[in-house]
């Protein structure tokens, strides 16, 4: 059974950075995509980040390019999400996601981000 598990959260003041990890378990996860969503209060999931398990390749958000970076390590079945330069539009609850080649997708709990102006 797929597990995903994050943390990394918190409160941190505009212009901070944080970085989430996403500890995945269950099974073998390459041919995966790995994603990282947030919800932001009264609004829709939204995606912010993907990266291909296997070659490492990533997409961002128009809204977090140039400030996000996500990466993963093999040996520890890791992905992150280095968040740097935070505005307080980027609160909410960061999701780790991620998708077989074919199937359903899972998901983790989430961890909370919180950017004080």
């Amino acid at each position: 059974q797929v597990q995903l598990v994050e943390s990394g959260g918190g409160l941190v003041q505009a212009g901070g950075s944080l970085r989430l990890s996403c500890v995945a378990s269950g099974r073998t996860f390459s041919g995966y995509l790995m994603h990282w969503f947030r919800q932001a209060p009264g609004k829709e999931r939204e995606f912010v980040a993907r990266i291909s398990w296997s070659a490492g390749s990533t997409y961002y958000a128009d809204s977090v390019k140039g400030r996000f970076t996500m990466s993963r390590d093999n040996a520890k079945n890791t992905v992150y999400l280095q968040m740097n330069s935070l505005k307080p539009e980027d609160t909410g609850v960061y999701y780790c996601n991620a998708v077989p080649p074919s199937g359903v997708g899972y998901w983790g709990q989430g961890t909370q981000v919180t950017v004080s102006s």
